[in-house]
């Protein structure tokens, strides 16, 4: 789909001139520090921005450079994590840290490509590094994006992620991209659109799982027991059980999948531990 340079021009204006009145302060936006920006994105992956404010400033503080993190242990860094959820993104940023240390020298890379190599670094978070870091003049489509080109482009009606990559490209003024972003975020945040598409349907209460009773739930509340401390694995069962019911083998294939993922440590004896 080809924008007219007079729509371009349009709703740019549209967009600069409602930022002005409502754009959001947020601690990461005082920073170009590439590793600040990789911290800041990886917490709001999938989490509320109220959540990551609570934690943002203590994380850094702990761990100001990307040295500081790549040198921690990942227990430490998982029990500094606690609250926000998703624990593997945690593990993915100590991973990315060493990484960046190994292969660049402790440089952040300023190539897509490059990020992209980096654990748990997608082309979505690679593109927010690049924009919000190196101020590259390039377009980045989140879920707030996507459905503000969809509104303003294509009447609300769903449409292939392809398709709106080619507007959001087309839509990017040069020299302020992120200023641009920050404005899109913004104006997602804070409004609501309703995508049409024939093909979703709407699944019912009665057959919809609560979070409560959801693998990751329980993923969540183990984690935080061992966090308090190490514990011998029919203990930790136990105290599982307890609190939370469920059978045995259930818990001892949370556990096993967790050290699989790294996020756990099963030691001699059946001792589980978060990693050292």
């Amino acid at each position: 789909m080809k924008i007219s340079e007079k729509k371009r021009k349009k709703f740019q204006e549209f967009m600069f001139t409602w930022w002005i009145h409502n754009k959001r302060d947020l601690p990461w936006r005082h920073t170009h520090d590439s590793y600040k920006i990789m911290i800041s994105e990886v917490m709001l992956q999938q989490t509320q921005v109220e959540r990551v404010l609570l934690r943002y400033a203590g994380f850094i503080s702990a761990y100001p450079t990307v040295t500081s993190l790549s040198k921690a242990s990942i227990g430490a860094v998982l029990r500094l994590w606690k609250g926000m959820g998703y624990n593997r993104r945690a593990l993915y940023l100590k991973q990315a840290s060493d990484a960046i240390l190994r292969a660049h020298k402790g440089v952040f890379p300023d190539s897509e490509d490059a990020l992209m190599k980096l654990p748990g670094i997608g082309r979505y978070t690679a593109r927010v590094i690049l924009v919000f870091s190196f101020k590259k003049d390039i377009a980045m489509v989140d879920t707030n994006i996507r459905k503000i080109i969809t509104h303003f482009f294509f009447a609300d009606q769903k449409q292939p992620e392809k398709a709106i990559q080619e507007v959001a490209d087309q839509i990017v003024p040069k020299g302020k991209s992120w200023e641009w972003h920050q404005a899109l975020m913004d104006f997602g945040a804070a409004s609501q659109f309703k995508i049409k598409d024939q093909r979703l349907k709407i699944m019912k209460k009665e057959n919809t799982i609560s979070f409560h009773q959801s693998t990751r739930f329980f993923r969540g509340r183990l984690m935080d027991l061992v966090r308090e401390r190490t514990w011998n694995q029919k203990d930790l069962i136990k105290e599982m059980e307890k609190k939370y019911g469920k059978e045995v083998l259930f818990y001892e294939k949370i556990i096993e999948k967790l050290v699989q993922e790294g996020l756990l440590a099963h030691l001699p004896l059946s001792i589980i531990s978060l990693p050292e």
